[in-house]
C-alpha cells in the first residue's frame, strides 16, 4: 500500500487560520484542521507533527497548547480527492489493479507484477523514489491483504513504514496483532468503548471470542478484525480505465464516392454521439482515419474550444480541414476501412436554453472560433488570458483562442471612473524626454516622437515594484528590476497617456545616473 502524499505539505494557508512566520518553514510541525461535531480537529499532520506527539483526531485547542507555533491550515477535502486519483491513475504504471482508500491511501494488487520491477524491494523503493521527486513523502507497507496494508501504513511504526515492505508471514501476522485497535478504523464511540474495555491492540481483540466481541462491539467490529488479519476478503473497488472512444467501419468492397464516404462518416459521429451521451461527455478533439485498400492513410483532426457531441458542427468543421487541405483527398482505388477516435473529452451535462439567448450566443461564438481556427490554423485567432502578475506587460498573455475557455470577466473601474489601464501598450514600451518640477515628481512636459505635450492634468504614482528574483537585471523595461512610477496623463488638446519612471533614485547605481521615462500605453 502507499499511504498519500503528506496532506499537510505545500497547502495555502485559509482566511481565518494563520500561522506565525517562523512556523511556514519545512522543519516546523503543520496540521489540517476540519470541523467535527462543532469543534476543530486535526484531520492530517505532517511528519514533524507526527514526531513531535501530534495525531489525527486530537482536537486543535489541545495541539495548539502543546505547540503554540503550530501552523494550521483548513482540510480541502475536494482537492485531496482529486489530487488522490491523479496519483492512482499514476500507481496504474506498477499495478493494473489498484484502489482509492479515503482520505489518503492508495493500495496495489502487485502479484504477479513485482518482478517487473526488481521484486517487492525495488518497486517500494521506485515508488517512494517517483513521489519524492515531486515533493511528497510516502509510507509504504505490504501485506497479504489490502486492509493489512492499509493498517500497517497508517498505525504502523514509522520505521517499518519506510523500511523494506519485505517481511515474512510470520512478521506480518505479530506486526497486524501489535497494532492499535484504531486500525480497525470503526467509528469513534465503538473505538472507546474497546479502549475502556482494556482492549488496546488487534492482538488483545483477536484473542476474545468472536461471539462476545459482537455481542458488546457489534458485528463491525468481527468483521473488520477477520479482514484485518486475513480471515475474510473484503471485496474491492479498482479504479477502471475507460475504454477510449474508437469507432471504426470496414467494407467488404472499398468505398470511393464522396457521398458513401460523408454518409459513413456521419454514422460514426452518431455512435460516438450516443456513447457520449451515455457517459456524459463531450469531445473536445475528434481524429479522423482513412486507410485506403493500397495501404496508403489519410488522417484529419479538429478540435473544439468546447465539448461536444452534436454531429453537425463535428461534420461542418471536417469540412473546412478538407477543403482547406494542400493536396486534395484522393481515395485511390477506394477506402476499405474508416476510423473516428477521440483522444481528448470532457463532460458534458444537459443543459436548458435561457430565455434571453445569451446561452446560445456564446455557443454561437465558440463555434465561429472552432471554424476559424479549423480553417486559418490554431495560433491565427487568440485569445487574451489574464495572468497573476502585477507587471502590467505580464498581466496577459495571447493564448490560441480555440485551447482557452470562454474568457474571464475583466476587472472593470466603478461607474462615472476612468479606466485604470489603457486599452492600448507598447511593446516594448517607447522612450520619452520628460520635464518635471521635481526630480522624482510627476512630468510638466514630455516629448513623444519628436511632439512636445503640454501636461493639463495628471494623476499619480501609481508605484510598481519589481520582482524581487529580478532586481539584479539590466535598465530596459521587462529586462530589469527596478521600480515604476506611473502616471495617467493628459495634455492640453485632450489626449490622455500611460508613461512611468523606470527606477528611483536611490536605485541607481552608477555616478550621475538618472531614471528613465517611457511611454507604455494610451487611453481611448
Amino acid at each position: 500500500m502507499i499511504e498519500g502524499p503528506d496532506p499537510a505539505q505545500e497547502r495555502q494557508m485559509p482566511e481565518g487560520v494563520a500561522a506565525e512566520p517562523d512556523a511556514t518553514r519545512p522543519d516546523a510541525p503543520l496540521v489540517l484542521v476540519a470541523k467535527v461535531r462543532g469543534a476543530l480537529r486535526l484531520q492530517a499532520v505532517n511528519a514533524v507533527a507526527l514526531a513531535q506527539g501530534l495525531a489525527p483526531g486530537q482536537s486543535l485547542a489541545d495541539a495548539r497548547a502543546l505547540h503554540p507555533a503550530l501552523a494550521v491550515a483548513d482540510m480541502d477535502e475536494a482537492a485531496d480527492r482529486h489530487l488522490l486519483r491523479q496519483l492512482a491513475g499514476h500507481c496504474r504504471g506498477w499495478s493494473p489493479l489498484v484502489t482509492l482508500v479515503p482520505p489518503d491511501g492508495i493500495t496495489l494488487d502487485i502479484a504477479g507484477a513485482e518482478h517487473l520491477f526488481g521484486g517487492e524491494a525495488g518497486l517500494a523503493a521506485q515508488a517512494e523514489e517517483t513521489f519524492a521527486a515531486i515533493g511528497m513523502t510516502v509510507r509504504l507497507a505490504l501485506a497479504g491483504t489490502a486492509q493489512g496494508a492499509q493498517a500497517l501504513a497508517r498505525h504502523g511504526p514509522a520505521a517499518r513504514a519506510h523500511g523494506s515492505p519485505a517481511n515474512n508471514a510470520a512478521d506480518e501476522a505479530a506486526a497486524l496483532r501489535a497494532l492499535p485497535v484504531a486500525a480497525l478504523e470503526l467509528d469513534e464511540d465503538a473505538a472507546l468503548a474497546l479502549r475502556r474495555a482494556g482492549l488496546r491492540t488487534i492482538g488483545d481483540l483477536a484473542a476474545r471470542p468472536a461471539a462476545s466481541i459482537a455481542a458488546r462491539f457489534g458485528a463491525d467490529a468481527v468483521t473488520a478484525l477477520r479482514r484485518l488479519i486475513g480471515e475474510e476478503h473484503a471485496p474491492i473497488d479498482p479504479l477502471v480505465q475507460p475504454e477510449p472512444l474508437h469507432f471504426e467501419r470496414r467494407f467488404a468492397e472499398p468505398v470511393a464516392l464522396e457521398a458513401s464516404v460523408s454518409a459513413c462518416f456521419l454514422d460514426l459521429l452518431n455512435e460516438a454521439a450516443g456513447l457520449l451521451a451515455e457517459r456524459g461527455l463531450g469531445g473536445r478533439r475528434f481524429v479522423l482515419t482513412l486507410f485506403r485498400s493500397d495501404g496508403a492513410r489519410h488522417r484529419l483532426a479538429i478540435e473544439t474550444g468546447l465539448p461536444t457531441r452534436d454531429p453537425a458542427p463535428v461534420l461542418r468543421l471536417f469540412d473546412e480541414r478538407i477543403a482547406g487541405l494542400a493536396d486534395p483527398l484522393d481515395p485511390g482505388f477506394g477506402y476499405d476501412r474508416i476510423t473516428l477516435f477521440l483522444p481528448v473529452t470532457e463532460p458534458l451535462a444537459a443543459s436548458q436554453p435561457a430565455l434571453d439567448g445569451e446561452e446560445q450566443s456564446a455557443t454561437a461564438l465558440a463555434e465561429l472560433i472552432d471554424r476559424l481556427s479549423t480553417r486559418l490554423g490554431a495560433g491565427a485567432l487568440r485569445r487574451l488570458v489574464p495572468q497573476d502578475s502585477h507587471i502590467p506587460e505580464q498581466a496577459q498573455l495571447a493564448l490560441p483562442a480555440i485551447h482557452q475557455r470562454a474568457p474571464v470577466r475583466w476587472p472593470t473601474p466603478p461607474a462615472g471612473e476612468p479606466p485604470q489601464r489603457p486599452l492600448f501598450l507598447f511593446d516594448p514600451p517607447q522612450p520619452v524626454e520628460v520635464v518635471a518640477e521635481v526630480p522624482d515628481g510627476p512630468p510638466h512636459r514630455f516629448r513623444w516622437r519628436r511632439k512636445l505635450h503640454e501636461v493639463r492634468l495628471f494623476e499619480g504614482p501609481e508605484r510598481i515594484g519589481a520582482e524581487w528574483w529580478r532586481r539584479q537585471g539590466g535598465e530596459a523595461p521587462g529586462k530589469g528590476g527596478l521600480t515604476r512610477d506611473y502616471y495617467r496623463i493628459e495634455d492640453v488638446r485632450g489626449r490622455r497617456f500611460w508613461i512611468f519612471r523606470h527606477g528611483l533614485y536611490d536605485e541607481m547605481t552608477q555616478p550621475r545616473q538618472m531614471p528613465k521615462w517611457y511611454m507604455h500605453g494610451l487611453f481611448a
